[in-house]
């Protein structure tokens, strides 16, 4: 039996001529979940990204089996 986490990330637009700064500021937060997660036991399954104009949602599933 499994059990399962969604981890939901929003990040916002800002002005900057760095076109990529959402993803630089995200991938670290990202990589600290993941570190997070795996520490516990739980495996990253899936991911979806969501653009809403001037940000965006990251959403990070997990499974593990039942303790």
């Amino acid at each position: 039996m499994k059990e399962y986490k969604l981890e939901s990330l929003i990040y916002y637009s800002k002005l900057t001529l760095d076109k990529e700064h959402i993803l630089k500021s995200s991938s670290k937060d990202i990589q600290e979940k993941l570190d997070l997660y795996a520490k516990d036991g739980w495996r990253l399954v899936s991911t979806d990204v969501e653009d809403f104009g001037i940000g965006m949602y990251f959403y990070l599933y997990f499974e593990r089996d039942l303790k």
